[in-house]
């Protein structure tokens, strides 16, 4: 569900501040404080942009610090980051932040990356599921499998997608050898250690796609228009590098 900004952020912190005031009369201020901000870091998903993510998650601890509405040790305030960065961790974000894969975003991949049926497609860095949503659509009969390192989010992808394999994990250190599609949504920066983890391990005919951000240096198979201006680039194994004019353009 998509609505305007600010009003997801004015949701969460209403939401939080109205579970903070049922519960502690019941469970005592911190149990009280720690419910309510597990619940500000679960809404900070909502957000689209990482900053947003950010002001929904410490809005409502930061309000409450502010208000004086409740008198807690110091290190107290430490638990809403570390609950924050239980759904973010840090070598999440080195990677990329959350960002869905917009609907229809892999609308034609089947027609230039053909699969048999039963092939082992990864989504690596499946986030909330939306990736493995778009992927189920374009193979519906592929053995779907999601790897996310943020267990939080792996266990809401679970639920959200029972029909796919979803694990929790590194998806660097991950084999990616058995796998006849494997499908990325990272960041610029990422992009050179995708190209160097396919060559290695993917096996000759299979597919690499990712969404938004080409290879560094390599030919695409094909590229298909995508959300917003972007594109979704997809590669035949075994990789070729792109001639010397493609790579100064």
């Amino acid at each position: 569900m998509r609505l305007p900004w600010p009003l997801p952020a004015l949701l969460a912190w209403g939401a939080a501040w109205l579970l903070f005031a049922l519960l502690r009369p019941l469970a005592g201020a911190l149990p009280a404080l720690l419910a309510a901000c597990a619940l500000g870091s679960a809404a900070s998903l909502w957000g689209g942009r990482w900053w947003r993510r950010w002001l929904i998650a410490l809005g409502f601890p930061v309000s409450v610090a502010l208000a004086g509405a409740v008198a807690l040790p110091a290190w107290a305030w430490l638990l809403p980051l570390a609950i924050l960065l239980l759904v973010y961790p840090l070598n999440a974000w080195r990677d990329a932040p959350l960002f869905p894969t917009p609907a229809g975003a892999l609308r034609g991949l089947p027609a230039q990356a053909p699969l048999p049926a039963g092939a082992a497609v990864l989504d690596a860095g499946c986030g909330l599921g939306h990736g493995l949503a778009a992927l189920r659509e374009a193979y519906p009969q592929a053995r779907l499998q999601g790897l996310e390192w943020s267990r939080p989010l792996a266990l809401l992808c679970r639920l959200r997608c029972p029909w796919a394999r979803v694990r929790r994990g590194d998806i660097w250190a991950a084999d990616w050898s058995g796998y006849a599609l494997v499908y990325v949504f990272q960041r610029p920066e990422s992009m050179a250690r995708v190209a160097a983890k396919a060559a290695a391990e993917l096996a000759p005919g299979s597919w690499l796609v990712s969404l938004a951000f080409e290879l560094p240096g390599v030919c695409a198979s094909a590229r298909l228009p995508s959300f917003a201006g972007h594109g979704l680039w997809i590669y035949r194994l075994p990789l070729v590098p792109a001639a010397p004019q493609q790579r100064a353009v």
